[in-house]
């Protein structure tokens, strides 16, 4: 008996009849098991906010937030997506360095808990746009802080960065509180950087970033009502690494955590978590269109690829290593050979898998990118060769929710408008 994968005892093949394919697949058990894994050891004061650039589909951050998690965007869109996802706005912070006016406008006008702000500048025009409207802004300093983090996949502080202000400058702010009137300074967020898979390195960072920011709360005569440690629990993809474990994790965090809470209990603690809440919920479901041999090596040309499914390419590193992939049609089948597996792209760069150890692959199986529930279709090329986004299934219950339809040739080129050289008519003048 052929073994499939299944989601919630709904089989891939099912799946993949009701929605074709390329398709991503998420697993609302997993999901809630992910976020209650790490809530109900976590110390009550931190509480967890959703990034919702890990993956912005709206059921996605509608279903995390039943289960409690909070909110922290990066765009407009990515603030609507979570309004609409029933997230309240004192449960919501906006982060970025390079916000727009409309942006900050639209933080000020649903009153979020807190705008992050990551210049000096920036101050300033939350400062006029406050003032304009007759608030109080809630405003945040993004740190850049003179440590690094250690062992991290991505560092995003402790040296030139266009995040944060750095905390020699702040430091010399003194006046800054009086400065701008309209602004209430209410607390520090500090983000050292991404894919962390040692206990004790977050524990450290944790512990140094609330030190700095209560340092900061004293040079510069700021209340400290909130802070944010930033998060950046890592996911393992590849050999050599481990999961992080949540109870030896909290049992490092929370009496940081207890310890500073008990100097200022009036502060809110923030942690951020995106990849770590929705990586291991994914699936990336290709259909294999072709098999073929290449100078003695296997491949199977796939309907999905790098276009959907960047994060699975490895960028940033210097050795291509593969996600946990299978054939998922035929789970019991030995994985006997090794295969490339690749997309319909007209690029080499659209290997997703290389020299990946499979059972013999065929035309029509169903090949699984596993831990694909963040950076995924959107943090992907999704309109190169204008192949458009695939279709994103939420499984809850039991129960199977399309999320995302897929994109159709209409869909792509409804926003675009044709020219005809031969028209004399006036061009339009942008206003």
């Amino acid at each position: 008996m052929t073994v499939e994968f299944e989601v919630q005892g709904v089989r891939v093949s099912e799946l993949v009849r009701r929605y074709g394919t390329p398709l991503f697949v998420y697993d609302g058990t997993a999901l809630r098991d992910r976020f209650h894994g790490l809530r109900d050891l976590l110390h009550p004061a931190m509480e967890i906010f959703y990034s919702l650039k890990a993956n912005p589909n709206i059921s996605v951050c509608a279903l995390l937030h039943s289960f409690g998690a909070r909110a922290e965007v990066s765009s407009l869109v990515e603030l609507t997506t979570a309004l609409r996802a029933g997230v309240p706005p004192q449960q919501v912070i906006f982060l970025g360095p390079g916000k727009s006016r409309q942006e900050l406008a639209a933080c000020l006008d649903t009153g979020i808990y807190a705008v992050v702000c990551e210049s000096i500048p920036e101050v300033a025009l939350v400062d006029e746009l406050a003032r304009e409207r007759g608030v109080k802004a809630p405003v945040a300093l993004r740190v850049n802080p003179r440590f690094a983090v250690k062992r991290s996949g991505l560092a995003m502080g402790g040296r030139p960065r266009q995040f944060g202000i750095d905390e020699e400058e702040l430091f010399g702010q003194t006046d800054l509180v009086k400065r701008f009137p309209d602004v209430d300074l209410m607390g520090v967020q500090v983000y050292m950087g991404t894919r962390i898979l040692h206990e004790a390195v977050i524990v450290e960072n944790t512990t140094r970033i609330l030190d700095l920011a209560e340092r900061l709360s004293a040079a510069l005569n700021l209340e400290l009502r909130m802070v944010d440690v930033g998060g950046g629990l890592g996911v393992s993809y590849f050999d050599g690494e481990s999961d992080l474990d949540a109870q030896v994790l909290t049992d490092g965090l929370n009496p940081v955590i207890e310890d500073f809470t008990a100097r200022h209990p009036g502060t809110r603690l923030i942690m951020e978590l995106g990849r770590y809440l929705t990586a291991e919920a994914g699936t990336y479901v290709m259909g294999v269109r072709y098999t073929k041999t290449s100078m003695g090596e296997r491949f199977a040309i796939a309907d999905g690829g790098t276009h959907h499914h960047m994060a699975a390419v490895g960028i940033g590193s210097f050795v291509k290593r593969n996600f946990p992939m299978a054939v998922l049609n035929r789970l019991d089948e030995p994985a006997t050979e090794e295969w490339n597996v690749t997309g319909p792209l007209c690029t080499p760069g659209d290997t997703i898998g290389k020299k990946v150890p499979l059972p013999p692959v065929r035309p029509g199986d169903l090949i699984g990118v596993h831990r694909s529930g963040a950076y995924g279709p959107t943090a992907s090329p999704g309109l190169f060769l204008s192949h458009g986004y695939p279709a994103e299934v939420l499984v809850h219950e039991g129960r199977c929710h399309l999320v995302r339809e897929r994109d159709r040739p209409e869909d792509l080129l409804q926003r675009q408008r044709l020219h005809d050289p031969t028209a004399h008519d006036e061009a339009d003048v942008p206003h």
